[in-house]
């Protein structure tokens, strides 16, 4: 093989190398971290908008480097990823690279965060509501909260109409009460006959008028 046979395939491999890099999108940019948790978090990241990106992979490793993990995603949009299955209180470091037509770009700039202890949970409640990662969640407690609303309601209704129905019924129970009394207490009538005893009324009917007979002789 000539000098110059040599020459001209490193001038070719060289361009092609060059081509190819020159045309690999740049690494991502504003890496942060969101809605961390003891067990989980959200890591998003920008892309420069003239790049043709199709995809993106994230190196996920423990500080202490017991742990390492890939997570590669390609034909996507997407500038977001849940991270699961993390370790409590644990120092993580993660880069993210975009995916382009032509490769991957460099890994972006090393994000450090430590997730939160189990006894930290209810500091997730804090979390954004556009997470992707907890939006089937947050509908079904939104789910719940109006099923929770339609049933108190229905209680304060039924116990509404019980304590109208009760308050019916005394009113009701007091107005018999009344008219029961009422009787009770009626005088006795006009026309009833009136009973008196010897030398009153009834006594009189029973009176004989005395005659005297004259006899006269002829």
């Amino acid at each position: 093989m000539t000098p110059l046979f040599l020459h001209v395939i490193l001038i070719v491999c060289g361009g092609h190398i060059l081509y190819a890099g020159a045309n690999r999108p740049a690494a991502p940019v504003n890496v942060s971290i969101t809605h961390l948790r003891a067990d989980s978090a959200n890591v998003s990241w920008n892309i420069v908008d003239v790049d043709v990106v199709i995809g993106y992979a994230i190196s996920q490793q423990r500080q202490d480097g017991l742990a390492q993990r890939f997570i590669s995603e390609v034909n996507t949009t997407s500038r977001a990823c849940v991270l699961w299955n993390l370790d409590e209180d644990t120092d993580y470091i993660i880069q993210v690279q975009s995916i382009g037509l032509h490769g991957e770009s460099q890994a972006s700039k090393k994000i450090h965060f430590r997730t939160l202890e189990k006894s930290d949970h209810f500091q997730s409640s804090l979390m954004d509501q556009d997470d992707p990662a907890v939006e089937g969640l947050d509908m079904t407690r939104q789910l719940q909260t109006g099923e929770m609303v339609i049933v108190m309601t229905v209680l304060i209704m039924w116990a509404a109409v019980i304590g109208l129905f009760c308050k019916q019924y005394d009113i009701i129970k007091d107005n018999d009460s009344n008219n029961h009394s009422k009787e009770k207490a009626k005088p006795p009538s006009e026309h009833s006959t009136p009973e008196y005893h010897n030398g009153g009324l009834l006594g009189s009917k029973f009176q004989r008028t005395s005659s005297s007979i004259s006899i006269i002789k002829v």
